[in-house]
């Protein structure tokens, strides 16, 4: 699962203004942020664009041709094992998790027929699993193709990813530099530029990100896109707008119209207090009916967010029910892992009634899945239940990991302040600020 969730822990520099001044907020400009936060690296597209449905339709296409081929000889087990490598593409392509069940029956079916020297199918049901948040089980299927086939690209790529969620952070690396050193492309430099975030290692990532830039090559759009995706978070989790910004817009020249790109350019909007510009990128999200809905929930939380900056907290929430309906309409929580998306919605509405089932959720996905943002989603949880003993003790072991993760140390200096430990709520609040100057100035409004 390549899509990341919505930036809930960082919040907008103008809600202060707002708590402040009253309800007039005005928009931050590129003349307000400091200077050496521009970049002169040439971050432009060289190639020919392609819009988000033309890259699924292609995928259909390929999809309607490995079809054809099983009509005409329904024994070939490789056959089926491209159409479940297609259909699994297209289940990333749009989000449907309809597809991440066709590609597994017809990698199953693949196996059936072909039980032996089929790594397609099998890696399949890797990357299903992965999707499924099932980490020990794609993690173990990956190691067994590696046993046999140790230079296997995407088999190293999914241990990179899976590590990541898992919180592994040191194998997590290790797998992406070995990776790197054996394929240098675009899609193994990001991943390593990924894992070398997650270990505090910035510049490392940095010159990952721009190696990325540097092996471009034609015909590879949505590789490209992510690239610029990828770095664009990578800056703005900083609260380096001015670098995240064009980096949002060019992902989006790439695949006009991509969900996520929209998603993520709107909330940079928000944080810069262009409100306007940010509805309007939601409501595209929304409008698109060529695409699948898959980040529709994410659109509406922003649009409540929104609602809810300019003062509006009955259509804030009203927005937040349509969210947590879409989401619950639209994917199975249990099944495809997106139970960390569904807490989120229900401790920035704040009900009472709902805190008991956001922390259940989040136990469950802590289970499964250590990264940075689900332990501070869990802290958050633990908070909202009044749990504040066990959200410290979560925060901290969160820390160990992630000791430069701003929305970490933000919430962990609100545990302190509440448990009467003001000196270290100051201090962690300072390093939290640090880092990314735009964390946690609306906490109080957002999730109370």
């Amino acid at each position: 699962m390549l899509h990341k969730p919505r930036h809930y822990f960082v919040l907008t520099t103008a809600i202060a203004s707002m708590m402040t001044f009253g309800s007039s907020v005005n928009a931050i400009t590129d003349s307000d942020l400091p200077s050496n936060s521009r970049s002169t690296l040439s971050i432009a597209y060289p190639y020919a664009p392609i819009s988000q449905a033309s890259l699924i339709q292609r995928l259909q296409q390929e999809a309607r041709f490995f079809e054809q081929r099983i009509q005409q000889s329904p024994s070939n087990g490789l056959d089926r094992a491209e159409l479940s490598k297609n259909y699994l593409q297209l289940a990333r392509a749009t989000g449907k998790t309809d597809w991440y069940l066709e590609a597994e029956k017809m990698a199953k079916a693949s196996l059936e027929a072909l039980p032996f020297n089929n790594t397609e199918a099998v890696l399949t049901l890797a990357y299903i699993a992965e999707a499924r948040h099932d980490f020990n089980l794609s993690v173990q299927i990956a190691q067994q193709v590696l046993a046999d086939e140790p230079n296997n690209e995407r088999a190293l790529s999914l241990l990179v990813t899976s590590y990541l969620a898992q919180g592994n952070g040191n194998q997590a690396l290790a797998m992406a530099q070995r990776l790197g050193k054996q394929v240098p492309t675009v899609d193994t430099h990001v991943l390593q530029a990924i894992a070398y975030a997650a270990q505090n290692q910035d510049s490392a990532a940095i010159a990952q990100f721009e190696r990325a830039l540097n092996a471009e090559e034609a015909g590879n759009t949505a590789s490209s896109a992510q690239l610029r995706l990828r770095f664009g978070r990578f800056y703005d989790e900083r609260g380096d707008l001015l670098r995240a910004k064009p980096l949002y817009e060019e992902a989006l020249r790439i695949v006009p119209q991509s969900a996520s790109a929209l998603v993520a350019l709107a909330q940079l909007e928000t944080n810069l207090g262009n409100y306007l510009r940010a509805e309007q990128l939601y409501d595209q999200v929304i409008a698109n009916q060529g695409l699948a809905h898959v980040l529709d929930h994410d659109a509406l939380a922003g649009k409540a967010e929104l609602a809810l900056l300019q003062g509006d907290r009955a259509k804030a929430k009203a927005l937040w029910d349509e969210a947590e309906h879409n989401l619950l309409d639209h994917e199975d929580i249990n099944s495809f892992g997106h139970r960390r998306e569904l807490a989120q919605l229900l401790l920035l509405q704040g009900e009472v009634a709902e805190q008991p089932q956001a922390l259940q959720l989040m136990q469950q996905e802590f289970a499964i899945r250590q990264d940075a943002e689900t332990m501070a989603t869990l802290a958050w949880a633990m908070m909202a239940n009044q749990q504040w003993a066990e959200a410290e003790a979560i925060a901290q072991q969160a820390l160990e990991r992630y000791p430069r993760h701003a929305p970490l140390l933000y919430r962990a200096s609100q545990i302190a302040q509440q448990l009467g430990k003001a000196d270290q709520s100051q201090a962690l609040q300072q390093q939290a600020k640090l880092i990314n100057p735009y964390v946690g100035q609306a906490v109080s409004v957002m999730a109370n």
